[in-house]
């Protein structure tokens, strides 16, 4: 018997039916086993190589606000890794297609993929590959690992450095777009006061050539000099200091205008030229925005198809199929067997 009376299978009933259809079973696992080996040669599936870079972000990205400005209140160190935000950038940055395009023109993507440039929906279809070969993700250490496979090892390997190379200068585009700009304005306003204090400092000198030197110490010495010439009665003296008041008077508050406005200009001229420095040293210079952990190499085996885990899945699918296809088909004898037992029975009664 090969199972209980219920007609469901026992541990023994089982074990008779491998026992029984074992060189059946075994058939199928070599078939299994040996087309598992055979469709997963190069012929038919193109191995893939795998190659990775990983890289941390720094903490922050302005040169000027790093190395120069004593204002700009930040606990972040120019040597620090970035955090989450920074590692959220990053990703986005290297997804974007600036990067991709630049990467596709480089390594003649569309015809190492073997995509015709009369095919249709070829932009689709190009782009479609080549996310499907690089892909970029956040480590749990906030880092972020590209990950590029390729059928040529050094290409892969290529491709993850030059993507990790190409951060930096996307990153440095995108600011200086901003920066030359913001540059150009402070620029502008910085030449404008420096212009304008050159004037007030001229304007100054000419008055002080004049002989006002500083109007509230001068009115007050020349008015003691006069009431002493005058109780002296020097007519002389009396005449030439009220030449010099009379001059003093008419240059006097005009000095003092300029001179007080002078002295606000130039505190202003002083703020707008360390604004002026820091945006110059930002539109000029380029500090890395990227700390690179691992670089990429030239992978000496293959990472797709795995053979050995195709071939193990195979093979205890066809197991576990044969298994199933035993116990169907022993059932339907049995099943068969009762319909003729019960048709006998029923000749004979007849």
């Amino acid at each position: 018997m090969h199972n209980t009376g219920t007609g469901d299978i026992d541990s023994k009933s089982l074990f008779r039916l491998l026992l029984q259809y074992k060189n059946h079973i075994f058939v199928i696992i070599a078939a299994a086993a040996l087309s598992s080996y055979v469709f997963t040669l190069p012929f038919f599936i193109t191995p893939l190589y795998k190659s990775t870079v990983v890289l941390y972000p720094t903490s922050t990205n302005s040169i000027s606000k790093a190395l120069l400005s004593t204002t700009f209140n930040s606990n972040k160190d120019l040597l620090e890794f970035g955090e989450d935000e920074q590692t959220e950038r990053m990703l986005q940055i290297l997804s974007s297609n600036k990067i991709r395009d630049r990467i596709i023109e480089k390594f003649n993507l569309s015809e190492h993929y073997n995509i015709s440039e009369n095919s249709k929906y070829r932009l689709t279809r190009l782009y479609r590959e080549y996310e499907s070969k690089v892909r970029f993700r956040r480590t749990e250490y906030m880092a972020v690992k590209i990950t590029v496979v390729d059928k040529d090892a050094s290409v892969a390997a290529n491709i993850a450095n030059e993507i990790a190379e190409l951060f930096d200068s996307t990153m440095n585009a995108m600011q200086k777009e901003v920066a030359v700009k913001a540059f150009r304005i402070v620029e502008n306003e910085y030449l404008k006061l420096r212009d304008q204090v050159a004037f007030m400092e001229d304007s100054l000198n000419e008055i002080r050539r004049l002989g006002v030197h500083d109007y509230e110490s001068q009115a007050e010495m020349m008015n003691q000099q006069l009431a002493i010439e005058l109780a002296k009665g020097n007519k002389e003296g009396i005449k030439r200091l009220e030449e010099k008041l009379e001059v003093l008077s008419r240059y006097g508050g005009t000095y003092v205008s300029i001179r007080d406005m002078l002295e606000h200009e130039r505190k202003q001229l002083s703020q707008i030229k360390a604004k002026y420095d820091e945006a110059k040293v930002d539109a000029n210079e380029n500090l890395p925005h990227k700390f690179v952990v691992t670089n990429a190499f030239a992978a000496e085996r293959k990472s797709y198809p795995i053979r050995w885990l195709i071939m193990v899945i195979a093979v205890s699918s066809a197991f576990f199929l044969s298994i199933f296809a035993v116990i169907a088909l022993d059932k339907i004898q049995l099943t068969q067997k009762k319909k003729s037992v019960s048709t006998g029975d029923q000749n004979f009664l007849n």
